[in-house]
């Protein structure tokens, strides 16, 4: 079972949501996402989202695009990403850290270190899932396999317009959990519909066995809460990415702590 799967579990246990914070690696400061991350769990985080870098995302919005450009132009690419897990476990060895990002990275490093380097390397530093926006679940039951003969999860992003047969089809090679796509359109668009969310979840839960985590629009305590409510994680991004952003180096972990904080209080109450 993944660090995932056991996070999860023990939190339903407890009637608990979970709270999925996502941050882009090196941003805003290259040396800063493992004391970043720390933070975050201190904060309340339960599993933590770590964006890698890419140079053509199609599902992120404005500002994690703006974020992975930041990282870019700090050099950071997925063998950095690795490297900030490995210091990240030094001192954390039980919170789950899911890599969220696009197949070209995934695929460039493979090429550059062999086949499936990425796997064993991710595995070694200590990774609990991967999000790759661009697999479609269908050619991706071999790297599921081989994703959870490391322990590994894969995670799949389920959206407004997904069908019956899509949901069906992702149960074939989904572990750990699903991430619903609240919203229509990119990261940080639009305006959440909490009745929409409670409406399709069951939906969802008729074909999709493992929890499902709802993520895009969530901006404040009182919203999550709404969604904890029905979901069994709530996942935030954009708004960290915004309230992070412009801050001092001092003030970054601080900044995302206090935000989180509240969340997990709201979601907690």
């Amino acid at each position: 079972m993944s660090r995932i799967s056991t996070t999860l579990d023990k939190l339903k246990s407890q009637d608990r949501t979970a709270l999925i914070p996502y941050v882009t690696a090196g941003f805003p400061f290259p040396g800063i996402t493992p004391a970043l991350m720390h933070g975050m769990v201190d904060a309340g985080a339960d599993i933590i989202e770590l964006g890698v870098p890419f140079s053509d995302p199609s599902a992120d919005g404005p500002v994690i695009q703006l974020a992975g450009e930041k990282a870019l132009a700090f050099g950071i690419g997925l063998a950095q990403v690795l490297a900030m897990v490995r210091d990240f476990r030094t001192r954390d060895t039980t919170t789950p850290v899911v890599l969220m990002g696009y197949a070209n990275p995934l695929e460039r490093y493979d090429i550059k270190h062999g086949p499936d380097a990425f796997i064993r390397d991710a595995a070694q530093a200590g990774v609990d899932g991967v999000l790759v926006v661009d697999y479609p679940p269908e050619e991706c039951e071999a790297f599921a396999a081989k994703l959870r003969a490391h322990q590994m999860d894969l995670i799949f992003l389920l959206a407004p317009t997904s069908t019956e047969a899509r949901m069906a089809q992702i149960q074939k090679v989904a572990s750990g959990y699903v991430y619903y796509v609240s919203l229509k359109g990119v990261t940080g668009a639009g305006t959440l519909d909490v009745d929409a969310v409670a409406a399709m979840l069951p939906r969802i839960r008729q074909h999709v066995h493992v929890p499902v985590g709802v993520g895009f629009g969530i901006r404040d305590a009182a919203t999550a809460k709404a969604i904890g409510a029905v979901a069994d994680a709530v996942v935030i991004g954009s708004k960290i990415i915004q309230l992070i952003d412009a801050q001092p180096e001092d003030q970054v972990v601080p900044t995302a702590s206090a935000f989180l904080q509240d969340i997990r209080t709201a979601l907690d109450s």
